[in-house]
């Protein structure tokens, strides 16, 4: 008889179960929350946009160094002329996890045009595990760590964190949380840096 009523009670709070289910497995599992928040930021939920006014409106310029897998120091001061699209993540980091599909797509399709530089800074302690997250999604995207301090004004501390520089150094655009940017607005957002800046006169 029990057992019965135990059958008959799981039959009729089987969505209840499922539900919490999935909501302790969104809690426990990293993987399980980077893959929802992924379907979120695909459907177009979560849009990055390079505005007008930020570009009108250039904070001063920033630099910082970088080092590349093979240990070379590089300087972000280095790449002025060029458009700069930088990402900080974490192989740990659920969004980072949820937004790198769409980093990936926006690598590939301007990664042969040498007007504009991707850096991808890993923030993992352990950088062995997080070229292995890279190398199981079979991302292409290239692995690089910072070098001493970052200003503020490029990143302080959040996961993710993007960031894109104009041709003049200066920020354009600074997204602390995730995105998608795949898409062609973005894309053509990115291209429209490369135009000259004409200042108006008053």
């Amino acid at each position: 008889m029990e057992l019965k009523t135990i059958y008959n009670w799981i039959k009729k709070n089987v969505v209840t179960i499922l539900l919490m289910g999935f909501a302790l497995l969104l809690i426990v599992s990293p993987d399980a929350k980077g893959w929802l928040l992924q379907k979120l930021v695909s459907v177009g939920l979560f849009k990055a946009e390079i505005k007008k006014e930020a570009i009108q409106n250039q904070p001063v310029a920033t630099s910082f160094l970088y080092t590349n897998e093979a240990g070379k120091i590089n300087s972000t001061a280095d790449l002025k002329g060029k458009v700069v699209f930088i990402n900080f993540w974490a192989s740990w980091c659920p969004p980072c996890q949820a937004e790198m599909p769409s980093i990936e797509k926006l690598y590939k399709k301007l990664e042969k045009d040498d007007r504009f530089v991707f850096l991808f800074i890993n923030e993992d302690d352990d950088k062995i595990k997080a070229k292995n997250y890279l190398a199981k999604h079979q991302y292409t995207i290239p692995f690089y760590s910072r070098s001493g301090i970052v200003p503020n004004e490029i990143y302080s501390g959040s996961l993710p964190t993007t960031v894109v520089i104009n041709k003049d150094g200066k920020i354009v655009l600074k997204k602390e949380g995730m995105a998608g940017y795949d898409s062609d607005e973005f894309l053509q957002q990115l291209k429209e840096l490369l135009k000259p800046i004409i200042l108006q006169c008053h």
